[in-house]
């Protein structure tokens, strides 16, 4: 493989500052870097620069190194549940139908664009309108620390579901008989065990991140030697990996080189055309759209047993198109589907609901309370059992976030109070765990509204201690406490010095910097352990 293209592409320093500034300058107004990189091509465009070779692959690679991260996360239990499987698949043909009509309705009023226009054109369209955006919901979990909530375990396997009809269509788009040869591929899955013995002998360096490189880039070259597409063996290998305790430690590694290289996918979109006030004024046209993706969301959730709130929360994290319409769209128009118009419309459009998005889901749990007898209206009587408010079953001290500080907390106040301490947690897996240790740890989710409202009708929680990793989670969780007007103690933990204010001033009574106490705790444990030197004063 020839890397020349690589050192073209990183020296380019122009279009590299350029884009970078406004990555930064959209990240500054709470949008995702990508809307950023898009401009950066419509902005170029506008000088007279085109895509080339180069470009073309840094996208092709972006977008491999794309579908292996989500093979990475694809958890088969979260999408064997009908929540996931069956409102993904429902969605997906509403939306199909629905906006394929409304597209197609266009041309009753003249055709937009001056292609041959077609039934197929308007439901390719539609489809490419149908998906999320990973990348920025997956974001948004992250930084609110809630990938492991139940509504943020739906989106994303609602996601994941959404990315492998992508993936299928990738592979059908090819229009090639595979080769005879594809059926040893079926080979790769008794390999898996040897895939997974490499992962635990290559630790957690640079081996790591080769070692990811190598699997995807080499299951995308396998897939193309026996005449299958490439992006689809890069989301197969991932997927096998995907049941490795490290995979999740590999895709975060993985990050930052997918968001390097989908740079160049989001540049080769803006320079395949400049935006003219006919593509602006569409894109325009077709964003409000996501209310109409997010409601029938929203109602086939609370269909299948949601509750209102989970519902909600799930709906508003998937109000917007996706990366993946793009590559859809890409697709359709190197082969002549649909005219290279749709592909600036679509960009256009996915800029501006992204930057709805990243508003509706700026404090999603206001939105809720604030309309909550209307939200529960569609909530199902019959609720699934891990989206029930648990009942705290007379304890007074509760331990929000059962990672290693919270089993530490929870331990040590054990030891002082007896079986009046709880833990709560919203990873199904980790409360599995520390139940089968013994602890009496609970599913929960102390963003949740409806959560509070139980805990104080109870009157039984005296001391809530925050120990969860992430900033804006526990600020939420402060938020709700206050909204419930709690009348018991509240102590919080805090990773950095400037996150001690921020808790103290959202209602933490008790605030404990878990990095400095670290040091002074374990000065105080050894001090405690036999003899020691001498003072010298």
């Amino acid at each position: 493989m020839d890397f020349e293209w690589v050192a073209i592409a990183l020296g380019d320093v122009v279009w590299i500052s350029l884009a970078f500034a406004l990555g930064l300058s959209a990240r500054l107004v709470g949008l995702p870097p990508l809307v950023g990189f898009l401009a950066t091509g419509f902005l170029l465009n506008t000088q007279g620069v085109t895509s080339g070779d180069m470009l073309q692959k840094l996208a092709d690679l972006g977008i491999t190194l794309l579908l292996f991260t989500v093979g990475l996360k694809l958890n088969l239990r979260t999408l064997a549940r009908p929540q996931v499987w069956a409102v993904t698949g429902l969605h997906m043909a509403l939306v199909v139908g629905v906006f394929g009509l409304l597209i197609g309705a266009l041309a009753l009023f003249g055709n937009p664009f001056e292609t041959d226009w077609a039934v197929r054109d308007a439901l390719l369209i539609a489809f490419a309108l149908s998906f999320s955006s990973t990348v920025f919901v997956v974001k948004v979990l992250e930084e609110k620390g809630q990938m492991r909530s139940l509504h943020g375990r739906i989106a994303v396997g609602i996601l994941v579901m959404q990315d492998l009809a992508a993936a299928t269509f990738l592979l059908i788009s090819v229009g090639t008989v595979p080769s005879p040869w594809a059926l040893l591929l079926l080979m790769l899955v008794p390999l898996r065990p040897l895939l997974h013995a490499v992962l635990v002998r290559v630790g957690h360096g640079e081996l790591l991140v080769l070692y990811g490189l190598l699997l995807a880039l080499g299951g995308a070259e396998l897939f193309e030697l026996v005449g299958l597409k490439g992006d689809v063996g890069a989301l197969v290998i991932g997927v096998l990996m995907s049941t490795h305790a490290k995979a999740d430690e590999m895709a975060k590694t993985m990050l930052g080189f997918k968001d390097l290289f989908l740079l160049g996918f989001f540049l080769s979109i803006g320079l395949s055309g400049q935006p003219t006030l006919q593509t602006l004024a569409l894109g325009a046209l077709i964003t409000p759209l996501i209310f109409l993706k997010s409601s029938l969301f929203f109602a086939l959730l609370t269909g299948f047993k949601l509750r209102a709130r989970t519902a909600l929360m799930t709906s508003l994290n998937l109000t917007n198109y996706s990366e993946f319409g793009l590559i859809v769209a890409a697709i359709g128009v190197t082969n002549g589907w649909i005219a290279n118009e749709w592909l600036i419309v679509i960009a256009i459009a996915l800029s501006l609901s992204l930057a709805v998005s990243a508003v509706l889901n700026g404090n999603p749990d206001r939105l809720y309370l604030r309309y909550r007898t209307f939200w529960k209206r569609f909530q199902s009587s019959e609720r699934l059992h891990d989206d029930k408010v648990f009942d705290t079953r007379g304890a007074t001290i509760a331990v929000f976030g059962m990672g290693r500080v919270g089993i530490g907390t929870y331990d040590e106040m054990h030891n002082l109070f007896g079986k009046t301490v709880i833990g709560v947690d919203f990873d199904p897996v980790n409360v599995r765990n520390q139940r089968s240790l013994g602890r009496n740890v609970w599913l929960g989710d102390p963003s949740d509204a409806d959560f509070w409202d139980r805990i104080t009708e109870l009157h039984t929680i005296e001391l809530v201690l925050i120990t969860l990793p992430k900033l804006s989670t526990a600020l939420s969780v402060l938020g709700q406490l206050e909204a419930a007007q709690f009348a018991g103690r509240v102590a919080a933990t805090a990773h950095y010095p400037e996150d001690v204010d921020a808790l103290r001033q959202a209602g933490a009574e008790t605030v404990f910097n878990i990095y400095t106490g670290a040091g002074s705790g374990f000065a105080a444990h050894v001090a405690s352990q036999g003899d020691h030197p001498r003072s010298t004063t």
